[in-house]
């Protein structure tokens, strides 16, 4: 099962020009090996803060040297500045500073396509004379920008995100007392061109094709994406990767897994410590669009997948009948409320939680079924610690662990774990 890609190159990219106020990664400057062994020993360590033997340690498994630059396939980034009132900026939060934005322009974990894409966005905006929206005022235009490829099939999905047009004139003529002049003069600068956006980005020199090109309007004063109108302004709403040979149609907001190829190897190796797959009725909880559901569905009787999100339940659907799959089905909804209507009883389950872990109910819930192997997929081992001590307490033991780098250069690590009853 071991397969640890410790094979690490010498030749590191330079630490990362924006890496002085970038927060996004930890690691600038640190040997890979380095971050593999640091990653790898907070895991162990968060173990052991709460007494959880295991019976064995997988070591860390690391990304290849081809995967561990340009492994995202989503960015998120905002429009702000650097300085209050200083020149727009487009990219991440300050480390320390949440109001003051970088422009990362010259990231190292993203396809290239995605820094001229931030630039072309950037001085697209400025040209125009548009303002970032200012989170104390809740005024201007530009919000952010999301970029999405597909790994496998080299397609882009850029949406736009900005106040609505029709909101800024009517706080102007409603709100403030303005003369028609002034009113026609802040329309010129707060009404997004749809056309020449669409126009300037098929002007660019990309190795990658761009299949979409979204518009979401959000006036909500909370400073997160939230989707009020989504226009399409050209091309599709989604775009297409592949796992592990299954098709998958990503849209707009759909979860998907940020690096596909670290995806696939410990997804591969969380379902080859199930014994005998074939034939058994599975839970996949906490399943988001369904990934693994439909990657043990090729060897299960069923997969009963549950997830909190309709739309990620929406996307999960579609794409099994995309991979011609009928024996999973997804539900939507709170995990342990869903589990409390339900009489049906699985051979084995697979959780894959949010960073903040399972709820004790939940915990107890899942417990209650006695099933003899459960599978804990985890993107927080602090988290994922809390939650063995209390199956550790309810009758479960962990047989096997093993920490994988998904995303190097940054703070995050994900463990997987195979836990199995005392009793059996």
């Amino acid at each position: 099962m071991e397969n640890n890609n410790k094979k690490f190159s010498s030749q590191d990219l330079p630490v990362c020009p924006h890496d002085e106020f970038c927060g996004g990664c930890v690691y600038q400057g640190v040997s890979y090996g380095d971050q593999l062994a640091n990653k790898e020993g907070e895991a162990r360590g968060f173990f052991s803060e709460r007494n959880i033997d295991v019976g064995k340690w997988g070591a860390i498994e690391g990304c290849p040297d081809e995967s561990r630059y340009r492994y995202r396939n989503k960015m998120e980034y905002t429009f702000g500045d650097l300085v209050k009132d200083g020149e727009m900026t487009l990219g991440m939060h300050k480390k320390g500073h949440f109001l003051s934005i970088v422009t990362v322009d010259n990231c190292q974990l993203v396809d290239e396509d995605f820094n001229k894409i931030l630039r072309f966005s950037l001085e697209f905006a400025k040209e125009r004379g548009y303002k970032k929206y200012n989170k104390r005022s809740h005024r201007g235009l530009m919000r952010h920008l999301i970029v999405r490829k597909g790994i496998r099939t080299k397609q882009l999905l850029i949406n736009i995100v900005t106040t609505g047009d029709m909101a800024k004139v009517k706080g102007i003529s409603g709100e403030m007392d303005v003369s028609r002049e002034e009113a026609d003069d802040s329309l010129q600068y707060n009404c997004f061109d749809e056309q020449a956006f669409v126009e300037g980005i098929q002007a660019l020199e990309l190795e990658n094709e761009v299949v979409g090109i979204l518009r979401t309007i959000n006036d909500d004063v909370a400073d997160a994406v939230k989707c009020q109108e989504l226009r399409t302004l050209y091309g599709q709403t989604y775009y297409e990767d592949e796992i592990l040979g299954l098709k998958f149609k990503v849209s707009a907001f759909s979860f998907f897994q940020t690096n596909v190829e670290a995806a696939e190897r410990l997804y591969r190796q969380a379902i080859d410590l199930i014994d005998n797959l074939e034939g058994k009725k599975v839970f996949d909880l906490y399943c988001g669009t369904g990934t693994i559901s439909q990657l043990m569905a090729l060897r299960a009787a069923e997969v009963v997948g549950i997830e909190l999100s309709e739309e990620a339940v929406a996307a999960a659907k579609e794409n099994a009948k995309l991979n011609n799959l009928d024996n999973c089905r997804f539900i939507a909804g709170d995990v342990y409320k869903v589990l409390e209507t339900m009489d049906y009883l699985p051979d084995v389950i697979v959780v894959d939680p949010p960073r903040m872990g399972m709820t004790e109910k939940a915990v107890d819930k899942i417990m209650s079924y006695g099933v003899e192997q459960i599978i804990y997929v985890s993107c927080n081992p602090k988290t994922l610690a809390m939650n063995l001590e209390q199956f550790r307490q309810g009758g479960y033991e962990v047989l096997y662990s093993k920490p994988f780098d998904n995303f190097p250069f940054t703070k995050h690590c994900e463990t997987i774990c195979l836990m199995s009853r005392k009793d059996k």
